[in-house]
């Protein structure tokens, strides 16, 4: 059974680091185009970093740019998402999805939370 499972998420005080794991079970991470997203309390879900299957490109939101890194480890099968000088408006659940073929295969995670607080 294919799983995308999240973890690291937590509270961190504005200003801080966290990183980002999402695990793949029953499925090859490196065959897919990878992006996080993330949605807050009462809003859309949003695209917040992009990495293509081959890692030749990466792409952030600008509200992220500069700050949030998207890599990958095929060896471990995980792809990450490293945030810093994390704000109170990263405040959200955060998934990650794994595409492949335009869209033929689309999975996704339960999500993360990531709370910035003091």
């Amino acid at each position: 059974q294919v799983q995308l499972v999240e973890s690291g998420g937590g509270l961190v005080q504005p200003g801080g680091s966290l990183r980002l794991s999402c695990a793949a079970s029953a499925l090859i991470l490196s065959r897919y185009a990878m992006s996080w997203h993330r949605q807050a309390s009462g809003k859309e879900r949003e695209l917040v970093a992009t990495i293509t299957s081959d890692d030749s490109s990466v792409n952030y939101a600008d509200s992220v740019k500069g700050r949030f890194t998207i890599s990958r480890d095929n060896a471990k099968n995980t792809v990450y998402l490293q945030m810093n000088s994390l704000k109170p408006e990263d405040t959200a659940v955060y998934y990650c999805n794994a595409v492949r073929l335009g869209g033929l295969f689309n999975y996704w995670g339960k999500g993360t939370l990531v709370t910035v607080s003091s």
